[in-house]
């Protein structure tokens, strides 16, 4: 695919290209990753600046979407992917693997700082979500801090890079600048810019307010080095944006797919022409469960199978950083785990039933709105509550998926809507995903992609 770049990423490159230590601070969904790609094709390739690159990603992003990413390009498909995840050994492995990009989840940079010890190998540094680096007292902020003067480039990127307050931003801004601008340490920091707010009865301070100014000075002092939060301001971004996150399946997830799916076709009539579109309709169903991570059986039994979407899904909703999201589900076990999930994230979650919920939504009293499309992709007025849609099971309903997705793209919507895709790699998740993409015969392509699959399998099987 050919990538033409918006304005704001064109200046964006430039400004990596330019600045050797940046925070590119844009929403989900914007293209950071092909921005960075771009810019580290260009310094690595054309200026001969960099010569080992690290990524540092949550989880999910680091198994499927820097990889996919640069594939998916045709000016980065030649970059050389190498994920360093797994066990020790073949995290090892992967770093002795010729490449130009190691991606490494945030979890295991501790690990890393200290396997390489003195002998420190990346001169370029990216920080995916760098405000999973906020706490200066955290082991994974320590250790990156500790090899700072040995990357020559870091480039930082988040949609929210202070989700909890201001003081969120200091460890950020030191990573990129050695604490030249906010301080070299956090309490001056904090004596600088914040004065106590709540004190317990023995006196201790319990935590801080911004004094007056303070944000229009921190921002003054970091702007340099920092692309504003707010691309609105001097870029002209489109008013809905489509964003595939790729979810990759474990070894066990991955085996469970591949037998159903190989089971369930050489049960299907050998001539093609005989296959109907109810059995057609009933392989799609069931292998799109699967890709979400569970079945039901015969007896309408849910029997999970993986936590790898739900993985993806609770990183997703962690990036957002507290900003609201309009969630959607294709099958009840969905729901169910969806909700399980949610539990222990101390977000305020609904499920969308009432014009109460609707009333609360758009008055900011929800951080998670779940709903099915089928009973909500019509008349709601959900635009005042969020821009933030997530579609964890995909429909092939194309019309479904528009007027649902207008739920938020509507006329008194303020902000430009972000429409997520959790799309399970190798498995039917794609092929709706490109059912979408079409727009029109939906309903042909349906057949024709699992015609293709089915002779796949066949030829395989031969």
């Amino acid at each position: 695919m050919v990538f033409k770049p918006h304005d704001y990423q064109r200046h964006c490159i430039e400004r990596i290209l330019e600045v050797k230590k940046i925070g590119l601070f844009l929403d989900m969904g914007l293209g950071k990753t092909v921005t960075t790609l771009t810019a580290v094709k260009e310094l690595k390739y054309n200026r001969f600046q960099v010569r080992r690159i690290l990524v540092i990603a949550p989880k999910k992003v680091a198994e499927g979407t820097w990889s996919k990413e640069a594939a998916k390009w045709d000016h980065t498909c030649m970059l050389r992917v190498a994920p360093v995840l797994g066990s020790q050994a073949k995290r090892i492995r992967a770093l002795n693997t010729p490449a130009d990009l190691y991606i490494i989840n945030r979890e295991n940079v501790v690990w890393l700082v200290d396997y390489y010890r003195n002998a420190w190998p990346f001169d370029m540094v990216i920080v995916d979500e760098s405000s999973s680096f906020k706490s200066h007292s955290a082991k994974r902020f320590k250790a990156l801090a500790s090899v700072g003067t040995k990357i020559e480039r870091l480039v930082e990127l988040t949609g929210t890079p202070s989700p909890n307050g201001l003081d969120d931003l200091w460890s950020q801004v030191y990573l990129l600048d050695g604490g030249e601008r906010l301080g070299k340490r956090y309490t001056q920091f904090r004596e600088r810019y914040f004065q106590p707010d709540k004190r317990g009865a023995d006196g201790m301070v319990y935590s801080y307010e911004a004094k007056p100014g303070s944000e229009e000075s921190i921002l003054d002092r970091i702007s340099d080095i920092c692309i504003s939060m707010k691309a609105e301001d001097y870029l002209q971004l489109p008013d809905i944006i489509y964003h595939e996150v790729p979810v990759e399946l474990d070894v066990k997830a991955r085996k469970a797919y591949n037998d159903l799916e190989r089971a369930m076709v050489l049960q299907l009539p050998e001539d093609e022409a005989d296959i109907s579109v109810t059995s057609a309709a009933a392989l799609s169903n069931k292998l799109l469960q699967l890709a979400n991570g569970a079945l039901y059986d015969e007896d309408h039994t849910v029997h999970e199978i993986h936590n790898c979407k739900i993985e993806a899904f609770v990183e997703l909703i962690e990036s957002l950083r507290g900003k609201p999201a309009l969630v959607f589900y294709n099958y009840q076990h969905d729901r169910t785990r969806i909700l399980k999930a949610l539990e222990k994230m101390q977000l305020r979650v609904r499920e969308l039933k009432t014009t109460q919920d609707e009333d609360d939504w758009n008055t900011g009293k929800i951080d998670v709105l779940l709903t099915h499309p089928a009973s909500s992709a019509y008349g709601l007025n959900l635009q005042q509550g969020g821009n933030h849609v997530i579609w964890f099971g995909l429909t092939w309903n194309y019309e479904l998926y528009t007027q649902a997705n207008k739920r938020l793209h509507r006329q008194g919507q303020q902000e430009k809507v972000i429409i997520h895709h959790l799309v399970s790699s190798g498995t039917r998740d794609e092929d709706v995903m490109q059912a979408l993409q079409r727009k029109d015969d939906v309903q042909n392509w349906v057949m024709e992609s699992l015609k293709a699959r089915i002779r796949k399998i066949r030829e395989e099987a031969k």
